[in-house]
């Protein structure tokens, strides 16, 4: 009888064993395959999908504005497209000099005015000059129904190149005017805070010079870039981040600060020197070639060109992801609540266009 209940105690306890070591296997399971991607797939904080294509057969498209239910899209060659409910329309642009598409110049980037609902004012970046003799200028623009009429020129003369103009002007939540400035093609300017080459300047919306900018009488807010594409700001906390072309590889994401020094030439990557700025992110050795870019809940969203994607970069824990690897060459990016629009530049030169190419697109990107 002992004999018995002894080897039914101990068949109770070796099943008890074999049900809570199974147990302990599914949960350890479960939480490699949360903390753990699989092999080649990456994390994100957003996902895209539903894709819709907004316009299309646009000319080397470059920067994207939105005034309610209307965006305005400039093209390189000098028009600007109108997206709204009813379609697209490209509309006239007169400049006061004439328009000079050559190389990486022409008409660029576009920031409506913060009160453009009533007085119809845009501030757009454009190339103008010769091909011996390239130049930049920065002026106001007014929308007349179904064309767009240069008012005020508030800064000319800005040196350009065949390569390296910069072109993006965005507004930011100080209400001043900022505009990225490249290289020119001649690095060593962007080492002397005294001229506009490889800068970001900052001006009020009226075309003088802010009293608090780093410099005296000067627009420079930042220097030792080489090419910066893009700027976009945390509108809670005020920071700046910029997006930044590198010597084939060593593309940068930026976070701005007044006054500061970025390195080009004499730093790339994480090699800087003293006293000079470190990117948050950079290519090594890759190239992404990054543009546009905006902010959406403590992540940077990055359009890329050569690299042909969206980037997603989370500033909290340091992370970089891909959200987006279709359609080409991606010039500039907007965000609007869950949704990400997107425009193509495969008519650029450098793309191999489709047949509907260059597009306008739409993403939904609802966190994951």
């Amino acid at each position: 009888m002992k004999k018995k209940l002894f080897i039914l105690i101990l068949l109770i306890l070796m099943l008890t064993a074999c049900t809570l070591g199974n147990q302990s296997e599914s949960e350890n399971e479960s939480k490699e395959t949360n903390a753990t991607p699989k092999e080649g797939v990456q994390e994100t904080v957003f996902s895209a999908s539903k894709r819709e294509v907004l316009a299309t057969n646009l000319q080397i498209p470059w920067s994207i504005s939105k005034s309610e239910d209307s965006f305005y899209i400039t093209e390189r060659t000098g028009a600007i497209v109108k997206v709204d409910g009813e379609g697209m329309k490209k509309e006239e642009v007169i400049l006061n000099e004439p328009l000079l598409v050559y190389g990486e110049g022409g008409l660029l980037g576009m920031a409506l005015h913060p009160d453009f609902e009533r007085n119809g004012l845009a501030f757009v970046y454009h190339t103008y000059g010769t091909e011996q003799e390239v130049k930049n200028r920065l002026v106001v623009i007014k929308y007349d129904q179904d064309k767009w009429i240069e008012q005020k020129v508030l800064l000319d003369e800005i040196e350009g190149a065949i390569f390296h103009n910069g072109g993006r002007v965005k507004i930011g939540p100080d209400n001043k005017l900022y505009a990225t400035i490249g290289d020119a093609n001649k690095p060593d300017l962007a080492q002397d805070s005294d001229t506009l080459p490889g800068s970001i300047i900052r001006m009020n919306l009226d075309g003088t010079v802010p009293s608090d900018n780093p410099y005296p009488n000067s627009y420079i807010y930042s220097f030792g870039h080489r090419n910066p594409q893009g700027v976009a700001w945390n509108e809670e906390t005020g920071e700046m981040y910029a997006s930044e072309h590198g010597p084939s590889a060593f593309d940068e994401i930026n976070q701005i600060k007044k006054g500061k020094n970025y390195g080009w030439p004499k730093g790339t990557g994480d090699e800087h020197p003293e006293g000079m700025e470190a990117p948050l992110f950079h290519s090594g050795s890759q190239t992404w070639a990054p543009s546009g870019l905006v902010f959406k809940d403590g992540v940077l969203l990055v359009a890329n060109l050569r690299g042909e994607m969206i980037l997603e970069f989370e500033l909290r824990f340091g992370k970089q992801a891909t959200i987006w690897n279709q359609n080409g060459r991606i010039r500039d990016v907007f965000v609007d609540g869950n949704n990400l629009y997107f425009i193509t530049n495969n008519t650029d030169g450098r793309g191999t266009p489709g047949p509907d190419d260059d597009q306008f697109i739409k993403l939904d990107i609802s966190p994951e």
